[in-house]
């Protein structure tokens, strides 16, 4: 039936001015509530337009008053109700954003063999019958989502005046990987799925003990949560650092890695800053962040001396394992595709799936933690790499970058130095850039480790070894004067 349509039978003239698009911040769901209240207004424009629109909001503006001053998003950990509320919105949403991809794709199949593939065009096809169709499938799964929602916020408020059920630690890991892809859209849109940004302690309560003497904090990568550090045989980073140093407190952060990586840097140094305040005994503090986690203490430790905060002149020591310093290569070959297919006839509404990937995500196309390297920009988007502001490590801190590389010998060639662990090559790693955005750590205080993966540096037993070192030793040898560290399986270290 469709294929019989002429073009003029697929549109109702409407004299609605779509051009006056709401530039507000004003989120999707009320843009499509107040769509369905007053139908003479279109229910749906352009996915392009309406991405746009999202993007014009100032998402990390919400972030803040959210989440940072504490209205909307809740400070606790995740629970079983938060868990099913959230997901009971999150799969509404689902249904909703493929729906909006598969009437582009639709749109642009009819609209550009016929050569009307243009902005009039576009405009009207909201009050069209193929259009009017695919609005009623949103209103009716938005419908649904809200009212499931509520039944399930209202059994949320029942079992309030119970103890709350923590999640198991099989879901928990579920829901940082959701908050990793999509955490900033789960900020944004109140949803209960959002992690909270909490330090634990090593039986994974919520940290709340009078703290003193020296601690060592770990920060865990994208999609992960402070569970990623325990090791299934009981001897995970922060079991090894406090048999080596009984006096030591070792705490894990657990935060939105789908955030902006300069929004969770602000966060941790406020944090930290609370933490100190509340513990004024803590005499030093060690920072050691895997991944994402690195780029996030490195933030932290920026803003700090930005905002002249005090719990900066207590640390000691900051160590990365495999920290994109300077850009992961997978996120820019993502980047590099999503381009070319947007260029396609017929696939540019697919392209637009790469904008649904998390702010967190786009950070680590170049490594960026300064809020400099986004804010300017209309997109969820960074600046180019060779645009992006620099920021350098703060004086009198240790600073060790580990690397590592799939291969198991020490083969130096442009390729193993791009392919590094699978996602980070060994360059960025160790902070080396041939301009001004190099991190100048001395060669003593970097370690490669061959045949090691991205994902095993926080469990591999030589990774483990060299942090424990570089901890106890506490800066007290001249490392700068030592050469680079290698690392090789023992059995091939045995056949050379």
């Amino acid at each position: 039936m469709m294929n019989t349509m002429s073009s003029t039978d697929l549109f109702y003239n409407d004299s609605v001015n779509h051009g006056s698009a709401r530039s507000n911040a004003t989120d999707r769901h009320e843009l499509e509530a107040h769509f369905a209240r007053d139908t003479s207004v279109p229910l749906h424009s352009d996915l392009y337009e309406q991405i746009d629109q999202l993007e014009a909001i100032n998402v990390d503006e919400l972030v803040r008053l959210m989440a940072d001053d504490g209205n909307g998003i809740t400070t606790k950990p995740v629970t079983f109700a938060d868990f099913f509320e959230g997901l009971a919105q999150l799969a509404t949403m689902g249904v909703v954003e493929v729906t909006d991809i598969v009437e582009a794709i639709h749109r642009e199949v009819i609209l550009r063999p016929l050569g009307h593939f243009n902005e009039s065009y576009l405009n009207r096809w909201p009050r069209g019958f193929t259009g009017r169709i695919y609005g009623t499938i949103r209103q009716l799964m938005l419908m649904v989502g809200n009212n499931l929602a509520s039944v399930l916020r209202l059994y949320k408020n029942y079992v309030s005046q119970k103890p709350a059920q923590p999640l198991p630690d099989s879901l928990k890991k579920l829901v940082n990987v959701l908050n990793g892809v999509m955490g900033d859209h789960l900020v944004t849109h109140q949803n209960a799925l959002a992690v909270p940004m909490t330090l634990y302690d090593r039986d994974g309560n919520t940290q709340s003990n009078t703290l003193s003497g020296r601690i060592t904090i770990l920060c865990h990568g994208l999609c992960m949560s402070h569970l990623s550090w325990q090791s299934t045989d009981g001897h995970g980073l922060g079991d090894a650092i406090s048999q080596s140093q009984p006096d030591t407190t070792v705490l894990y952060l657990d935060y939105n890695t789908g955030r902006r990586i300069s929004r969770s840097g602000h966060k941790l140094s406020h944090l930290l800053q609370n933490l100190v305040d509340d513990n004024p005994d803590i005499s030093q503090i060690d920072l050691v962040g895997h991944s994402m986690g690195g780029l996030v203490s490195r933030s932290a430790l920026f803003y700090a001396e930005q905002e002249h905060l005090d719990w900066i002149m207590r640390v000691g020591n900051l160590i990365t394992l495999g920290s994109p310093h300077h850009g992961a290569v997978l996120e820019r070959i993502g980047n590099h595709v999503q381009e070319i297919i947007a260029k396609l006839p017929f696939a540019g509404s697919l392209a637009k799936l790469g904008d649904m990937r998390s702010a967190g995500i786009i950070d680590l196309r170049h490594g960026s933690i300064r809020d400099a390297d986004w804010k300017s920009l209309e997109g969820r988007s960074v600046l180019p790499q060779d645009f992006r502001h620099p920021a350098s490590l703060p004086s009198g801190i240790k600073t060790y970058f580990a690397a590592s590389a799939l291969i198991e010998t020490h083969y130096d060639s442009k390729m193993t130095s791009l392919l590094g662990d699978g996602l980070v090559s060994v360059a960025s790693a160790l902070g080396e850039d041939e301009d001004e955005h190099s991190l100048f750590v001395p060669d003593g205080h970097k370690a490669v480790f061959y045949g090691v993966s991205h994902m095993n540096l926080i469990n591999s037993r030589r990774v483990r070894g060299q942090v424990v070192e570089w901890l106890l030793d506490n800066g007290r040898s001249d490392y700068a004067g030592r050469s680079r560290i290698y690392s090789y399986p023992k059995s091939l270290a045995l056949v050379l």
